[in-house]
């Protein structure tokens, strides 16, 4: 199925019902509006000579220009590349050269980035949109035709829909192709996990330039509202209390500084039916503080850019933990989706045993895996074996396949001989009252090879020394375990997905050294 034919459908069903609400924009769309919104940016880019399979790359935050643009790049079979706006011109520059657009697409935000961008690349043409743009993609849209694009009756399935863009934990840019087949598999898990309802509204809290804009797509496939934000905490409730919003997803971080607003008890936040969270483990202390502190279900989503959804811990199975039965599962992913294949693999592609202690690769197989790599034959070859992507990520399995991630390959910990797992030793700093979130890293150490250290963010408003949160460490972990040093810090680098880049914050150290790892 072609995936850009959402709008159409529900223009059909419920023309005038509202589809998108773009809150930085100001801006509200009916089903009506957006299809042809898509339609013509369909056959306005078509008639710059752009043809199947050409990429249309796009710089801009959430708006409702942006999720048409998806739509229209699958309408008529084009490829959309999001490019993430938090990186330099240079990192951008190697990113369009790569996956080279025939269009750019670029908010009036960006336009001193377009700028900059133009001197380093060369793309046949740019399309700017907004107040402060120079008005060239509103001219397009206005001068295009209404009707059905010439392809899009043949486009879907196996065809290529977007690239994302991911460093990952890696820090090496590479190009996630998804098809329509793919990002349909994905929403699928997805309706599964989240048991969508026809009445939801979805709340998009992470950028467009990544994964959860499938997320976003699979609600408005069901038929419903989309409200689009940049995410700010204090905000995000108040849209959430406004627009009776249901549903939304929000890595760690988000969750965290959400129920730290001042006043947070005092927000309506009756109509939240489900929150997914992501972008890596969360403590079991942060989970239980969000079952608390919001009136309504919550379940973990466990995917990767390459993956999109792989696994996740249900509803009851939070209910569950938080009851005192299988408490422990709190930090676990949970279990492998409805239309996927999870395993644990020891190097050889053998499965660990599922005692919950020996730990092994997460290998996937669905067909909401990546087509590949763009341009990267080889690493598509080391990722995609006989059916199965390899992610890197590093776990154990229990006998009922909940699965455990204890840490990527690269950020496992070696100390005198002794695998420390940065996961455990962050569960046991997260129990800290005055912690918000923190990162263990491995730094060099002479007598040792690395010795553990502590990268904290406090709660605002609290305080708390390296000395307390060594010890609190110390009451939980092997003495091997415990952190030696401490950092303070008043934010964590992280990738789009909002996992913690300790590539990053590991670089200072080890400048001039070679890590084994």
């Amino acid at each position: 199925m072609n995936q850009g034919l959402i709008p159409a459908k529900w223009a059909a069903l419920t023309p005038d019902r509202q589809a998108i609400y773009d809150v930085p924009g100001e801006r509200r769309l009916t089903w009506r509006q957006l299809d042809e919104l898509v339609r013509r940016l369909a056959n306005g880019l078509a008639a710059l000579g752009i043809r199947p399979g050409d990429r249309v790359a796009v710089l801009s935050r959430n708006c409702a220009e942006y999720q048409a643009l998806y739509f229209a790049a699958g309408r008529a079979g084009f490829v959309l590349q999001p490019l993430n706006w938090r990186l330099a011109v240079p990192e951008l520059a190697a990113i369009v050269r790569d996956a080279a657009p025939r269009a750019i697409v670029v908010g009036d935000e960006w336009r001193h980035v377009l700028a900059e961008l133009c001197r380093e690349v060369d793309v046949p043409h740019v399309l700017q949109f907004g107040v402060d743009g120079d008005g060239s993609l509103e001219s397009l849209v206005e001068s295009a035709p209404p009707e059905e694009p010439e392809w899009s009756a043949k486009i879907g399935d196996d065809d290529p829909f977007f690239i994302l863009y991911t460093g990952g934990t890696t820090g090496e840019a590479k190009g996630a192709l998804h098809s329509h087949r793919s990002a349909a598999a994905g929403m699928l898990n997805q309706t599964v996990a989240e048991r969508i309802v026809p009445t939801d509204v979805y709340l998009l809290t992470g950028q467009m330039y990544h994964i959860p804009v499938v997320l976003a797509m699979n609600y408005l496939k069901h038929g419903c509202p989309l409200v689009l934000v940049n995410f700010d905490a204090r905000q995000t409730l108040e849209i959430i209390e406004a627009e009776r919003v249901s549903a939304f997803l929000g890595i760690t971080t988000m969750l965290n500084w959400m129920m730290a607003v001042e006043g947070f008890g005092n927000y309506d936040l009756s109509s939240l039916r489900n929150i997914q969270y992501g972008g890596g483990p969360m403590p079991s202390a942060v989970v239980r503080q969000a079952l608390d502190s919001f009136p309504c279900t919550l379940i973990q989503g466990y995917g990767q850019t390459e993956g999109a959804t792989m696994c996740f811990l249900s509803q009851e199975d939070h209910v569950d933990a938080l009851a005192g039965r299988w408490p422990e599962r709190l930090q676990s992913c949970g279990r492998e989706g409805f239309v996927t294949s999870v395993r644990v693999v020891d190097d050889d592609g053998h499965d660990v045993p599922q005692d919950g202690r020996t730990p092994g690769q997460i290998i996937v197989r669905s067909e909401a895996n990546m087509l590949g790599y763009w341009n990267r034959p080889e690493l598509t070859a080391q990722t995609l074996r006989d059916g199965w992507m390899w992610t890197g990520d590093i776990a154990t399995w229990d006998q009922d396949r909940y699965i455990f991630i204890v840490d990527r390959a690269k950020d496992m910990i070696i100390s005198g001989g002794e695998n420390i797992f940065s996961v455990q030793v962050e569960e046991a700093i997260a129990r800290h009252p005055a912690v918000l979130e923190c990162a263990v890293i491995g730094v060099p150490d002479d007598e040792w090879g690395e010795s553990v250290k502590a990268v904290v963010v406090l709660k605002p408003g609290h305080r708390a020394t390296e000395a307390d949160i060594i010890d609190q460490a110390r009451r939980h972990l092997a003495g091997y375990q415990r952190p030696r040093s401490v950092d303070f810090v008043a934010e964590l680098p992280k990738a789009p997905t909002g996992k913690i880049l300790k590539r990053a914050l590991r670089e200072p150290y080890w400048a001039g050294r070679e890590r084994d790892v």
